[in-house]
């Protein structure tokens, strides 16, 4: 442990040590991981925590395994970690391309998946559509013992009511054979983050239609979602880009959007079609 003007940092020693750590320090502890996130909090505005518990050198936190079943990733992997495991496993491909093209790789060798999703003021976050297309859960760990599970969409909609004590442990992807991608939009004035994200995977029947088909929406509202209606009216039809794109501005009125100094909201729902149009490109050659 150590203390500064600025705070106290915990390094923690393993997943219960910091699970104690932020328990005992409540309302006034946070997690730190790989940093990107809160070193810019003065330039948001924001203030730092009181304390801070850093769990970048817990092993349980770091691991990457991969079964019959699913991924599971620690919340301690870093995106550029994760994009090369991911390599030999085509099956999660938005994941990869998500983990692989986020920010810049000054960024992605620090970042945390763990941090990606916990940011909930970081509405640009790759991994949050990707994660989301792919079926993910998340687990949590809690100092009173406690290990929960539940669906990332369950999980973003919760962000900030957790206790203290309670810390985002694991991201658990299942391994289905599905076609994915992750395509977006960065402009030159968003500096290394997109403007707008599609992230899509399906599985594609014997007649080359969509199957079970996830479409995921980044950047655009002030957090990652599904976008159901599209789902729907690509349901069990061809995969043809040109359709997708129409359908997909038929069902912008789904979506609602955020005006940033980046872009305003209308333009991040107008290249939606044109991203939606990619990503069916790409799922039809057969990634």
């Amino acid at each position: 442990m150590s203390t500064s003007a600025d705070g106290e940092l915990y390094l923690a020693k393993s997943l219960p040590d910091a699970l104690a750590a932020l328990a005992e320090r409540g309302r006034e502890g946070c997690p730190l991981a790989g940093g990107t996130w809160i070193m810019r909090a003065q330039l948001r505005g924001e203030k730092h925590y009181p304390a801070y518990v850093h769990i970048g050198r817990v092993d349980e936190l770091r691991t990457l395994q991969i079964s019959d079943h699913d991924l599971r990733v620690g919340a301690g992997v870093t995106h550029a970690d994760l994009a090369r495991f991911l390599l030999a496993y085509p099956q999660f491909r938005a994941l990869a391309q998500a983990a692989g093209n986020s920010a810049n790789p000054q960024v992605r060798n620090m970042a945390t998946i763990g941090g990606n999703l916990c940011a909930a003021e970081f509405a640009a976050a790759d991994l949050v559509p990707a994660l989301l297309c792919l079926d993910a859960e998340v687990e949590l760990g809690s100092h009173a013992g406690r290990l929960e599970r539940m669906p990332l969409s369950a999980f973003l909609a919760m962000r900030g009511k957790f206790g203290a004590g309670t810390l985002l442990s694991h991201v658990l992807v299942p391994r289905r054979p599905r076609r994915s991608t992750h395509v977006r939009l960065p402009l030159r004035k968003a500096g290394d983050y997109p403007v707008a994200i599609v992230s899509m995977s399906c599985a594609v029947a014997g007649n080359g239609s969509f199957s079970d088909l996830r479409i995921a929406v980044g950047s655009v509202d002030r957090q990652g979602r599904l976008w159901p209606g599209l789902q729907e009216k690509l349901a069990g039809r061809p995969l043809d880009p040109a359709a997708a794109a129409i359908a997909a501005a038929q069902a912008l009125g789904d979506l609602s959007a955020r005006d940033g100094v980046d872009a305003p909201g209308w333009y991040r729902l107008q290249v939606l079609p044109a991203l939606v149009r990619r990503a069916v490109e790409d799922i039809r050659r057969g990634n």
